[in-house]
């Protein structure tokens, strides 16, 4: 097993991407905190879009674990909308849960990772977060955010033996896909992108940060 001995902590873990993510490194030896917004088996409840959320689960999540080998930030939501019809709140729970969530939890374990000097955040961005979508205008907002960030961020620890790095999924079969685009055939599994995230929580070397892996199918 690659992760033996090693820690792993997954935002929005309750299903899709998400789930199948926690599940495939658990399958290979790593201890999982994973957290949703929703009550769900062996997930603890966080909204990672609020700072009081996200401060208790990281807690909660180093006490059990100590500092995370791996952060995979999963968390996000979709709303689908002409911006003339876009509401305030469907902005800032987009925003909230893709954007703000990646900021929040990034920032509530990074300061161990740095103490540390090794571990792997892993960033869920979209393909989305590379080209523009009508009706999609929040999520590609928030999705291109989140590339940038994992950009940036990676430039910033690399001196401390992290490495950043964004999955961008192109149509996989979840619920999100079902919101965001009706009708759209996906064109790969939550099992295929879980297999993006093992192998950069894995066998990606650490000189590959701030990439943003294509995962098309």
């Amino acid at each position: 097993m690659r992760l033996a001995g090693k820690t792993a902590v997954v935002t929005g873990a309750s299903r899709g991407i998400g789930r199948a993510i926690a599940a495939l490194l658990e399958r290979e030896g790593a201890r999982v905190v994973g957290c949703a917004r929703r009550a769900a088996p062996g997930v603890d409840v966080c909204d990672v879009g609020k700072a009081s959320d996200v401060a208790r689960f990281a807690a909660a999540a180093q006490n059990r674990l100590g500092v995370p080998d791996i952060l995979v930030n999963n968390a996000g939501t979709v709303v689908r909308s002409r911006l003339d019809d876009l509401s305030e709140a469907d902005w800032d729970a987009v925003m909230g849960s893709n954007l703000k969530g990646t900021y929040l939890v990034t920032q509530a374990f990074l300061a161990g990772m740095r103490a540390r000097k090794s571990g792997r955040i892993i960033n869920m961005a979209s393909i989305s977060g590379r080209l523009g979508t009508a009706s999609l205008v929040v999520y590609c907002a928030a999705k291109h955010g989140v590339v940038g960030f994992t950009r940036a961020l990676a430039e910033e620890v690399r001196p401390d033996g992290l490495a950043v790095n964004a999955i961008c999924p192109g149509s996989v079969d979840t619920d999100m896909l079902r919101v965001g685009m009706p009708g759209a055939t996906p064109a790969m599994t939550v099992d295929d992108v879980a297999q993006a995230a093992l192998f950069l929580a894995t066998d990606a070397p650490l000189a590959m940060t701030g990439s943003c892996v294509d995962v098309f199918g």
